[in-house]
C-alpha cells in the first residue's frame, strides 16, 4: 500500500460482516498488518478471571480489528461508501478526494 487511504479520525462504512451497513469512526491504525479499529464495531467478549487488580473478574467487551478491504471511507456528502483517490490542490498539496461525489476528504 503506497499510500493510506483511510487513517485515523475518518468516518467510514462497513462492507461485510456481521456488522455490515454500520457506520463508525476509526480509533487505530495498523498498516503492516492492514488491519483498523472502528469504535463500536466487530465488538468482542473476552472472560477475564478474577485478579487482584480486578477481583469481579466477569465480561470484557472491546473492538477486534477489522480488514481494511472490509470498509470504505464514507462520502463526506451524503455518507454512503465511496472510494477514494489522490489530486493535488492549488497549493501542490495532495489531498484525498471521495470519487462518488468529487469532495475533498478532511483528514
Amino acid at each position: 500500500m503506497a499510500a493510506q487511504k483511510i487513517k485515523k479520525g475518518d468516518d467510514v462504512v462497513i462492507l461485510s460482516g456481521k456488522d455490515k451497513g454500520k457506520t463508525g469512526t476509526v480509533t487505530q491504525v495498523m498498516p503492516k498488518e492492514g488491519k483498523l479499529v472502528v469504535e463500536g464495531v466487530n465488538i468482542i467478549t473476552r472472560h477475564k478471571k478474577p485478579n487482584q487488580l480486578d477481583p469481579q473478574g466477569g465480561l470484557e467487551r472491546r473492538e477486534a480489528p477489522l480488514h481494511a478491504s472490509k470498509v470504505a471511507i464514507a462520502d463526506p456528502k451524503d455518507g454512503k461508501a465511496t472510494r477514494v483517490r489522490f489530486d493535488t490542490d492549488k497549493d501542490g498539496k495532495k489531498v484525498r478526494i471521495a470519487v462518488r461525489s468529487g469532495e475533498k476528504i478532511d483528514g
